[in-house]
């Protein structure tokens, strides 16, 4: 189920069209008003995930840090029947009393912009939230058990020859299982499609997809070398023993002393877990690393048991969008 909070973002990144649709002073629904949307979906019988759909949940911190401990408090009235995920800035990773109060909360997942781990590549996206050293910011929200989840770019204008290494050796490193990788595109009225246009570089609008290796802009790197390049990243991050490496290195970073709503639904019962054992571990090709990483899962995070199958799935999910849009 999905909710929203808030509309708008603090930030001020070349590439994003938030900003320019929504504006950069955000505007926050009051307390009252997001407990009313719980409370109803508890009455229609909801138990287990709700998004929090904003483009970044912390944007306006002074009412989130007002609206985080009546959540808590919602959550223990209720036995904690949701398990919130959402996206945020990086930032998030130097508040730790924030993180503290998302975690008390029931925030179990959120997603990231992290787009590069280059710093000359942020400096042009305008990407000053994500400052110092990425890795270990996204360590911190690890170890108040969100599994983080990420956005990653290439074709910056200053990506080096080497981005496409670099890529897979930061969502190697960082154990972020769901890295979802694109190519940049120029969206109409953005602070990058403007600066394109003026320079000739655009080719065209937007098809809205970044995953299909279509370009609308004229690249600094060679158009060939960079779509070579991204399509190496997406098989390489999708392989399953790389896959299920990040997965498991996840897993132990994001344990739980808490409550986690996502047991009440035990990966949606026996019957989605009967047809997720089928499909990876008896029909798919790779099913020999889908039984070595259940198994590690049962010996070391077995109380993780629910994550670990969702993280299966939707693993199995992107490799397979991956190897329809290669062919």
């Amino acid at each position: 189920m999905s909710v929203q909070y808030s509309r708008g973002c603090p930030f001020n990144c070349e590439f994003c069209d938030i900003i320019e649709i929504y504006g950069r002073v955000p505007r926050t629904k009051s307390n009252q008003q997001m407990l009313s949307e719980f409370d109803a979906l508890f009455r229609l019988g909801w138990r287990g995930t709700v998004f929090i759909v904003d483009d970044n949940f912390i944007g306006n911190k002074k009412n989130v840090r007002r609206l985080l401990p009546e959540i808590t408090e919602w959550q223990e009235r209720n036995g904690f029947p949701f398990s919130f995920l959402t996206e945020a800035s990086v930032n998030l990773a130097d508040d730790d009393e924030l993180l503290a109060d998302m975690q008390r909360a029931g925030f179990r997942r959120v997603f990231l912009g992290i787009e590069t781990p280059v710093e000359e590549s942020l400096k042009e996206a305008q990407k000053s939230q994500n400052r110092g050293d990425l890795l270990e910011s996204v360590k911190k929200i690890q170890g108040y058990g969100m599994e983080v989840m990420a956005g990653f770019i290439v074709g910056f204008d200053n990506d080096p020859e080497d981005i496409f290494e670099r890529q897979i050796r930061f969502i190697r490193d960082s154990a972020i299982p769901l890295a979802m990788v694109g190519l940049l595109t120029a969206l109409p009225d953005t602070q990058l499609w403007r600066r394109l246009e003026k320079e000739g570089r655009l080719l065209g609008e937007s098809s809205g997809n970044n995953t299909n290796c279509s370009l609308n802009f004229v690249p600094k790197m060679d158009a060939a070398r960079l779509i070579e390049g991204y399509q190496s990243i997406m098989r390489t991050i999708y392989k399953p023993s790389e896959y299920y490496a990040r997965a498991l290195d996840s897993l132990k970073r994001t344990t739980q002393e808490l409550p986690d709503p996502a047991r009440v639904k035990i990966v949606s019962g026996v019957a989605a877990f009967t047809r997720l054992i089928v499909k990876l571990g008896v029909i798919d090709r790779e099913r020999k690393e889908f039984w070595r990483f259940l198994a590690r899962t049962i010996s070391r995070h077995r109380d993780q048991f629910p994550q670990s199958m969702r993280l299966a799935a939707m693993g199995y999910h992107f490799r397979k969008l991956n190897e329809a849009y290669s062919e």
